[in-house]
């Protein structure tokens, strides 16, 4: 039985195009300009920045009324249901499943959210199981919770696969657990920190048609 394990935002789900969605409609709530706007996305980070420290930052510099905890719990909710599926995403995976794959979801992050954004993409529906770090108490790239995505996949991690826009997360990572990578470069220079990925795609389309070849 093969598998393949995927990283979720900005891998199987666009998550900087439901930030862009995010930040125009804060900016239509608060009243704030196209300048504000593009520091709300510079100052995200492509979403590494800590929310904590964003939310605080945030605050500070429009001088807003809600506390940070406020807003950013007000983010956790909204944010997910902005966030699109990745393009071919949604038809793809059946197909990999059709073919035999056992698929997964890995991914660092906070468990509520990222648990609503595999079921508001209608990702969760088409994969076999998921482990999400805060859940699990172990983020990548830690061996750990690549062998717990795998147990709910009821598959072996040898000879499976990684996908992932990550070079340390995701490919390191992978490599560190076993598997076969496959780096999704959205248009980006692999940096040469890490060793280079098995693959290099342009998107998860890119890594489910690798996978089926």
């Amino acid at each position: 039985m093969r598998l393949v394990l995927f990283d979720l935002d900005n891998t199987l789900v666009d998550r900087a195009e439901g930030f862009r969605r995010w930040v125009w409609e804060f900016c239509a709530e608060h009243r704030l300009t196209p300048d504000d706007a593009a520091w709300l996305t510079s100052a995200d980070q492509d979403g590494l920045a800590p929310r904590d420290v964003f939310f605080k930052d945030v605050r500070d510099r429009f001088a807003l009324r809600d506390t940070a905890a406020e807003l950013l719990e007000s983010y956790r909710q909204r944010h997910p249901t902005l966030i699109p599926a990745a393009p071919g995403v949604l038809a793809g995976l059946p197909r990999l499943r059709a073919a035999g794959w056992r698929i997964g979801v890995v991914t660092n992050g906070n468990a509520d959210q990222q648990l609503a954004t595999l079921l508001c993409t209608g990702v969760a529906g088409l994969v076999d199981g998921w482990a999400i770090s805060e859940h699990e108490g172990v983020g990548k790239p830690d061996r750990r919770l690549f062998e717990i995505a795998a147990a709910r996949c009821e598959a072996p991690l040898r000879d499976g696969w990684m996908v992932g826009d990550g070079e340390e997360t995701d490919v390191a990572g992978g490599r560190a657990a076993g598997l076969h990578t496959v780096w999704v470069d959205r248009g980006r220079a692999w940096s040469g920190d890490e060793k280079a990925p098995d693959h290099v795609v342009a998107d998860a389309a890119g890594a489910i048609e690798l996978l089926l070849e």
